[in-house]
């Protein structure tokens, strides 16, 4: 309703997805995406990207 694209529509789902597996798993959304968004363009490998799941990257933090 509120995306003017359907690549709009699938960018918002992406995000609402991340940010409800971080609910989910009882993590910050907030210090996730902030995190999240420092590393993803260091990223090379397939364990790179892996690596970066709101559940490892949680763990990595603590």
């Amino acid at each position: 309703m509120f995306a003017d694209t359907v690549g709009g529509a699938n960018a918002s789902a992406n995000l609402y997805s991340l940010l409800q597996t971080c609910v989910a798993n009882g993590i910050d959304g907030y210090r996730y995406l902030s995190a999240l968004l420092v590393a993803l363009p260091r990223a090379k490998t397939v364990e790179d990207y892996e690596a970066l799941l709101p559940w490892r990257l949680a763990a990595a933090d603590r």
